[in-house]
């Protein structure tokens, strides 16, 4: 296994005077995977009969981002007992006489703090901190009482204004903590080819943080690679509809529009066929569940397909499972659904038909909430956003590899 001179530094961090380490920076830059290395030897190392923490978005991340890679370092199997025991969430890991368990969390919202307290730990590693509450880290590092306890934390960038970027990399010398930057040229497992392939990944707003690793404000058009030319289509090709994955995605809406996708997944590519869109303030009439779901059973037609809603809608959807429909609840994760989307559209993968003008319309002036950046937070403006949520809950269905 070999090093750069950064991750060096990450391995060298617990023999140094700093009492935590920030690595900030851009994606597949090989900080995450060091520094729960680098974590795990320095608290078997330094302590015994102690708890730690692993902390990320969710216990799943924690698992996937951390556990998994650490689990399968051949010279930690070699030199240590370690078992995971999934249904606790905690890793017993033991050599000689020395043990210590690290247990996961995951910092979903607000209420995930309560989860920590209570606990003693002797360090807590943070991954993706910039994704947690600023309630879970302070919990978190409230919790690291035991003499000689260390933070360390880890992050993607996120905007000017976050409040961990002003509080802790600001402000580090502050909290005598080590602050490094890393790019992907300080991760000497990817190749040329390979940084290139993430280097096209990413447009806009997220090309900036986790290509070149700044932290920037999140301003003006949210799917800045859509091209209103090259991501739409008049003719589909000829088998879309016979050999193509069909389904339905729809942003249900009362007094807002509702919206319906006529989604299909051929050949790689995504293919917006059709959209349905009752706005009921321009038609001065609310329709009712049993109304709407009259109308996605129009436009689905007689091929049933797979119909996916926004899981708020829960009348609507109760409606539509009494009918039989099979509904998908959608996964409404606004930030990683807009960084997928716009993949597609770069890569010209996500194609529209012209005839869609609602969902084309909205595009053109789907916009970042510039006040909202202000305050360290991305999202985008709730205004004209019908077409392009419905688009996101499809796009957020799709698998990971997708995306790489």
């Amino acid at each position: 296994m070999s090093f750069s001179e950064k991750q060096k530094q990450v391995l060298r961090f617990p023999h140094t005077g700093y009492d935590a380490l920030i690595c900030d920076g851009a994606v597949r830059s090989g900080k995450t995977s060091v520094m729960s290395l680098s974590f795990f030897l320095w608290a078997m190392a330094k302590f015994n009969g102690c708890s730690f923490a692993f902390c990320g978005k969710s216990v799943g991340a924690v698992e996937r981002n951390l556990v998994t890679p650490l689990l399968s370092i051949g010279y930690l199997r070699d030199h240590f007992s370690i078992r995971y025991h999934r249904g606790d969430h905690v890793i017993a890991a033991r050599r000689g006489d020395r043990e210590n368990r690290f247990y996961l969390f995951g910092g979903k919202d607000e209420s995930s703090a309560a989860l920590i307290q209570g606990v003693t730990l002797a360090g807590v590693l943070l991954d993706e901190v910039a994704l947690m509450p600023r309630s879970f880290v302070e919990q978190a590092l409230a919790r690291c009482s035991v003499s000689g306890s260390k933070l360390w934390f880890n992050c993607n960038p996120e905007g000017p204004e976050h409040w961990f970027r002003k509080e802790w990399i600001l402000k580090a010398p502050q909290h005598n903590a080590l602050h490094l930057h890393f790019v992907m040229e300080d991760n000497p497992s990817l190749d040329e080819a390979t940084r290139e392939r993430y280097r096209t990944m990413y447009t806009g707003v997220f090309y900036e943080r986790y290509v070149l690793g700044r932290w920037v404000m999140s301003e003006g058009l949210v799917y800045d690679s859509f091209d209103p030319t090259a991501n739409s289509y008049d003719a589909a090709p000829p088998s879309l509809h016979f050999s193509g994955v069909r389904t339905v995605s729809c942003d249900y809406g009362t007094a807002n529009p509702t919206v319906f996708l006529d989604l299909y997944d051929y050949d790689g590519t995504v293919y917006v066929d059709r959209e349905y869109r009752w706005d009921s303030r321009e038609e001065h009439r609310q329709k009712t569940d049993e109304e709407y779901a009259d109308d996605l059973e129009a436009f689905v037609g007689k091929d049933p397909c797979a119909v996916i809603v926004d899981p708020s809608a829960a009348s609507f959807i109760a409606a539509l499972r009494r009918r039989g429909v099979y509904v998908i609840a959608a996964d409404n994760d606004v930030l990683d659904g807009i960084r997928r989307t716009s993949t597609l559209f770069s890569r010209k993968k996500l194609l529209i038909n012209r005839s869609c003008t609602g969902l084309l319309g909205e595009l053109g002036g789907y916009l970042w909430d510039e006040k909202a950046a202000r305050h360290g937070e991305d999202r985008p403006l709730k205004e004209r956003d019908h077409g392009p949520d419905a688009l996101r809950y499809f796009v957020n269905s799709l698998p990971d590899w997708r995306f790489a």
